[in-house]
């Protein structure tokens, strides 16, 4: 059963080797936007600056085979949302880092343990993601766990209020 942990020092050696991974830098680091140093910047800096964002490495059978995160769109403050409102809106970001765990559906199990996770906050109403275009097994993923694409807006959107 894929289980999800907090995030803790002792695992950034393991982040650091999955983010120099060529499959996931493809998605990962955006020229111009990001780069795998920003996104280990923001992990480092996790109980600092981007202490909004909620950080968890999926653990099958004990063994980490990949990460995740959450944050509230508002303390995010980036610009990609379009006209979705900020008040109770959350994003995600998930990556397998385990190459034998590819394929095998432990994407959408770690999507639906997030889903689980934030719709049990109490401002938790909606989950936005805009995962690269290309990326269409993200996309399918997402779409699995009962998200929506929102074509005028490029995203894929959940409402707390669908699940029950």
């Amino acid at each position: 059963m894929l289980k999800l942990r907090l995030f803790t020092d002792g695992d950034m050696p393991v982040i650091k080797a999955w983010l120099n991974k060529e499959r996931i830098k493809k998605w990962y680091e955006v020229p111009g936007l990001c780069s795998v140093g920003d996104w280990l910047g923001e992990i480092e800096n996790r109980g600092e600056e981007f202490s909004f964002i909620t950080h968890f490495i999926a653990v099958w059978e004990e063994k980490p085979v990949g990460f995740c995160q959450y944050y509230k769109c508002a303390d995010a403050r980036e610009e990609w949302y379009g006209k979705t409102p900020l008040n109770g809106t959350y994003s995600i970001d998930y990556l397998i880092g385990e190459d034998d765990f590819i394929g095998k559906g432990f994407g959408k199990a770690m999507i639906a343990l997030l889903i689980g996770k934030i719709f049990l906050l109490p401002d938790g109403e909606r989950i936005i993601v805009q995962p690269d275009g290309g990326n269409g097994a993200s996309g399918n993923a997402l779409l699995s766990n009962g998200f929506i694409f929102d074509g005028e807006n490029n995203v894929y959107l959940k409402s707390k209020q669908e699940n029950f």
